[in-house]
């Protein structure tokens, strides 16, 4: 008896993997602001989140979602500090990945990463908490490294 294997099907645009999808809604489950490193503690920008906190939310993230406005971000929280890595695979939009250690520091910020993308997204430091938002946030804000964030969960 000859046993065959059964491939997943391949598709040469990722696009076509995600087409009958559902579209998740945005759910606000808290807010959160930017704080400059200036030494004033200015507010940069304060956004709505979404939060994933368990591995199941943490997994989906911002899959599947088809825009993302400046007023709105995720926020992926974990149990504790450690190497962080993400990736892209079936995000349809760019995004700014910021990376956010336990004293609520920047430590590492992807901008605009690259929808679809499976490459490796890694914190260079430890971090436990991770902030999504919309690709060119960062820059058109001018949030960098070492700003701080602050968040409110609901």
């Amino acid at each position: 008896m000859r046993e065959e294997s059964v491939k997943p099907p391949v598709f040469k645009d990722p696009q076509e993997r995600i087409k009958n999808v559902p579209e998740p809604q945005f759910k606000k489950e808290g807010e959160l602001e930017f704080i400059s490193a200036d030494g004033k503690n200015s507010v940069i920008k304060k956004i709505d989140i979404e939060l994933a906190l368990d591995d199941s939310e943490r997994t989906q993230g911002l899959m599947y979602r088809k825009s993302m406005d400046d007023e709105k971000g995720m926020l992926f929280i974990f149990d504790r500090e450690e190497m962080q890595s993400f990736w892209m695979k079936n995000t349809i939009i760019p995004l700014d990945i910021m990376y956010v250690n336990s004293d609520f520091k920047i430590v590492k910020i992807f901008k605009n990463t690259v929808p679809f993308s499976e490459i490796s997204l890694p914190s260079d430091r430890p971090a436990i908490y991770v902030v999504e938002v919309a690709g060119g946030f960062s820059d058109r804000y001018k949030i960098k490294e070492g700003d701080k964030i602050k968040f409110e969960k609901f």
